[in-house]
Parts: structure tokens; C-alpha cells; sequence
């Protein structure tokens, strides 16, 4: 196993035990508002700093980037992209869809991610040229072979409405021809069941780096394709992209196309 990765699943697991330790005590917390539709609770610092507690251990001459903290460490050729509580909420909520997402990135190239599902204890892991896996059994993208009968993943542009027309044109593309859309609220969890083939594509708009680093990299390491709204590689800059094997994710760019405009196509 890549050696990174080894001390991302420690991190993640340790995350993912605070995440249930308050999960019954979400009445309790008060979350901050970081933009519209946008929360941060308590528990989301405590799980971050726990994974960077385990991060720093062994890497102290890594870069950070987390979502709660931002971008943090000395200048290095590695960085890693963190976070800690992926889909907040749902999980203020008490809708048990969310995630811990690791990922670690080298000269700007995804070397490792992991995506821990602490509700389901499921581990997704992947390094570069080695694979992807769920609890250690290899994962590929489904293999269907168009958008007829898929099903497909999105996520709502809730943060930033600027895009909400174009999205509701993307979405009435998508569902008449698929077997339907599901929104379950975790991006990194979304992308992870592209890998496992539990759905077969997955497009959204407006996502951080941190949402999709680590998912981004299980889907490549599964054979499928990750690529912004206009198919280039630039998903982790942009935060809009689009996920699934060669075949679906080609229909499914085909049918977002025609609702892109400069900002989304850049």
C-alpha cells in the first residue's frame, strides 16, 4: 500500500469516530453560518484537527489545504486537501449521509485519496497507478454502455444561485433519458459510488477542491473519467464537473453542453 495512504485511512478513521461520537448530540451544537446555505459546527474543527493532528505526526513538511482552516504549512511539493465533514448538512440533520475526504496531491497531481463513510464503515481508498478499493475489494465503474436506464448523481448549486438556470436545463436533459437523479447530499460519497458502480455518472456545479480531490481520484483509479463541464482537466480549479465511464460521461457532457456559457466553460 502506498505509504501515504496508510496514515490517510488512520486519519480518516479517526475523523470519522468523532463524527459519531456527536452524532447524537447534534441538538446541541450551534453551527456558524460561512455563507448562504453554507454551516460549520464545532464538530466539523474537531474532526479536522484530528486529521491533521495524524497528518502532521508523519508529514511535517506537507502542505494543508482544509476547509475549515484553509491553506496552511510550509511551501512543499506535496499538499494535502481535507474534509473533514462532508455533507455538514445532513449530518446537523441527522440525515446519515456524510463522509471524511483525504486526498493527497503531488506537483498538483493526485497522488492518494480516501473517503470514509463512518455510518456504513465503508473505506474507499485509491493511489495513483495502484487501483481503487472499497474495504479492500478492487472497485471498477459500471460498465453501461449510455445515458438509456442510467443513474445518475448530482448535487444542487445551493451555495451559489448564479447558475440555477443552466443547472434545471442540465437536470431535464439528464432525466429524460435516464432511469433517474439522486441527490443523496455528500459529494465525496457521490464520487465514490461512481467508482463502485453504484451509480453511473455524477455532474455538479460550484464544488471545492476538498469535496471532490479524493472522489475524483477512486473514479480515475476505477477506469472511468473525470473532466469539467467542457471536458477539460481543469475540475479541481473550476468545482464543476463531471463524472462515469468513457460511453456516459460522453452523453452526459452532449447533454450538458448546450446550457454552458463562459463562466461554466472556462
Amino acid at each position: 500500500m502506498h505509504p501515504s495512504l496508510t496514515i490517510a485511512i488512520r486519519a480518516a478513521r479517526a475523523a470519522g469516530k468523532v463524527l459519531l461520537r456527536y452524532l447524537d448530540r447534534v441538538d446541541h451544537l450551534k453551527p456558524d453560518a460561512k455563507g448562504r446555505n453554507d454551516f460549520v459546527s464545532d464538530v466539523d474543527r474537531l474532526a479536522e484537527a484530528t486529521i491533521i493532528k495524524e497528518l502532521r505526526a508523519r508529514f511535517p513538511s506537507h502542505a494543508i489545504l482544509a476547509e475549515e482552516s484553509g491553506s496552511q504549512g510550509p511551501e512543499s511539493d506535496y499538499q494535502w486537501v481535507i474534509d473533514p465533514l462532508d455533507g455538514t448538512t445532513n449530518y446537523l440533520h441527522g440525515f446519515p449521509q456524510f463522509s471524511v475526504s483525504i486526498a493527497l496531491k503531488h506537483k498538483g497531481q493526485l497522488e492518494c485519496g480516501v473517503v470514509y463513510d463512518p455510518m456504513r464503515e465503508e473505506l474507499f481508498t485509491a493511489a495513483r497507478g495502484e487501483g481503487a478499493q472499497l474495504n479492500d475489494r478492487r472497485l471498477r465503474v459500471a460498465a453501461r454502455p449510455s445515458l438509456d436506464g442510467a443513474l445518475i448523481g448530482t448535487g444542487f448549486p445551493f451555495r451559489d444561485q448564479r447558475f440555477i438556470d443552466a443547472y434545471l436545463g442540465m437536470f431535464k436533459s439528464m432525466i429524460e433519458v435516464t432511469a433517474g437523479l439522486r441527490r443523496p447530499g455528500s459529494a465525496a460519497i457521490d464520487l465514490a459510488w461512481v467508482a463502485a458502480g453504484r451509480t453511473d455518472g455524477f455532474w455538479e456545479i460550484g464544488l471545492s477542491e476538498w469535496d471532490c480531490a479524493a472522489g475524483a481520484l477512486l473514479i480515475l483509479e476505477a477506469g472511468g473519467t473525470v473532466t469539467d463541464l467542457a471536458g477539460g482537466k481543469r475540475f479541481l480549479e473550476t468545482g464543476n464537473l463531471v463524472a462515469g465511464n468513457l460511453r456516459v460521461h460522453q452523453e452526459m457532457l452532449d447533454r450538458i453542453k448546450p446550457f454552458l456559457d463562459e463562466r461554466l466553460s472556462a
